[in-house]
């Protein structure tokens, strides 16, 4: 029997969305002005061959989890949590292993066998004993029923929920434990994937360490390729990539003389009627009457600029660090800065920004956006997905572990074992 076929109807509605959104006409000036953060600010990117040539150390966090049911009720679920550093173009050993590879330092639960919701529970138990969340919630002056945001019942409601959870925590404490490493100093850079922003922990808190990075001379930021902002800017990219690139490279006074090293970039600030068409909260109501926003019935929580009634500490940039021929898109990113870099000032009500912060920090990521391989993104980034990722074939690895281990140790009959470990799905 042939499965049934989604219908036409649905896709039509798919490309109609997508195509409304696209064509969007851009609002956005190509023309820089001085000291306001959301129309572009153009820049040359750092010379290829000075891109380790920085003072800086450049960290990367980022997290992965897995998991695998079996029809006996049996579950398997890891999650993990890793950071790299790389400094003068080189990794950083981070560890004390006696690796020549693994230079990085990662985090792995011992509680991965789930029969029950009583494993669960161990489980998240488990996550507040790692010593980096330990420590984490000793710096927040605070447990885990006042600074997360959902009770610990719902996180350990399924076992999707909680592998999420114990990972983004785990990624947070992180953050915090690089801070205070020996070797970081003032100027280094914190890079995570995603945004500054959790539903996991309550904003009060991530604001605690927002200011904590701050006060140490630390830049921390968010990256990432995929975002909706992308999708509501996908005209303004296409029309600042055209200046870029056939009006304003022609008659910019280079530094480089190299002409294949010769590449402008671009950042802007991501304005707030963007934010909330990309990032809407549910229920929101909008209207478009002449380009503008007449009504909105409510701010979205996610893009909020602001130390409360949000979702964390961040402040949406686009960015454009490269440059891929033909694929302007792809050369973008949403970057989601400390709003501490970003105004200063935010605890007094301030809302001036400070530009040179902000132009330094995106001239820095130059140094790390330049290689051939993931052009336009930050390879520490890159460095620290394969580091920490949690492969598909993460079960067959872990299942023959165990299964060895059965035989083994605990001298269970081969028979017994197969059985435990049979996928009903991979049988029919």
């Amino acid at each position: 029997m042939n499965k049934k076929e989604i219908p036409d109807s649905a896709i039509d509605m798919v490309a109609r969305h997508i195509n409304e959104r696209n064509s969007k006409p851009s609002r956005i000036s190509i023309t820089t002005i001085e000291g306001e953060s959301e129309t572009p600010h153009y820049f040359e990117i750092v010379p290829f061959d000075q891109i380790d040539k920085s003072k800086s150390k450049f960290f990367a966090i980022d997290g992965s989890y897995n998991s695998q049911e079996f029809y006996n009720g049996l579950s398997i679920g890891v999650y993990r949590a890793g950071y790299v550093c790389y400094f003068d173009g080189k990794q950083v050993r981070l560890n004390d292993l006696d690796d020549p590879i693994i230079l990085g330092m990662a985090y792995d639960p011992e509680r991965i066998l789930i029969t029950s919701d009583e494993n669960r529970n161990e489980m998240f138990d488990e996550l507040l004993e790692m010593k980096p969340v330990k420590n984490f919630l000793s710096f927040l002056g605070a447990t885990d029923e006042t600074a997360f945001g959902f009770s610990r019942d719902l996180i350990c409601s399924s076992l999707s929920k909680l592998l999420s959870f114990c990972q983004e925590v785990l990624e947070w404490a992180l953050v915090y434990e690089i801070s205070n490493l020996q070797i970081v100093a003032k100027g280094d850079f914190i890079l995570r994937d995603g945004t500054l922003r959790s539903n996991n922990i309550k904003q009060e808190f991530l604001v605690k360490l927002g200011k904590h990075i701050r006060n140490n001379g630390i830049h921390l930021l968010a990256i990432t390729k995929n975002s909706p902002i992308k999708l509501e800017l996908s005209s303004t990219f296409k029309k600042l990539d055209g200046y870029l690139q056939d009006e304003l490279k022609p008659k910019y006074p280079f530094n480089i003389q190299n002409s294949k090293w010769q590449k402008l970039c671009c950042w802007l600030e991501v304005s707030d009627d963007v934010l909330i068409f990309a990032y809407p909260e549910a229920g929101q109501k909008k209207e478009f009457q002449e380009g503008k926003i007449q009504s909105v019935s409510k701010t979205s929580m996610f893009a909020k600029k602001s130390l409360t009634g949000g979702r964390g500490f961040g402040v949406f940039f686009v960015a454009r660090l490269d440059y891929v021929e033909k694929l302007q898109n792809y050369d973008w990113v949403v970057a989601d800065l400390n709003i501490f870099d970003v105004i200063p000032d935010i605890e007094k009500n301030g809302k001036k920004r400070d530009i040179d912060t902000i132009k330094n920090i995106f001239f820095e990521l130059t140094r790390l956006t330049q290689e051939h391989y993931i052009l336009g993104y930050p390879y520490p980034l890159v460095e620290a997905h394969n580091f920490v990722t949690l492969k598909q074939d993460f079960k067959d690895e872990i299942i023959k572990r165990v299964k060895y281990a059965l035989y083994k140790d605990q001298r269970m009959d081969n028979v017994d074992i197969e059985n435990l470990f049979l996928d009903i799905h991979d049988r029919f």
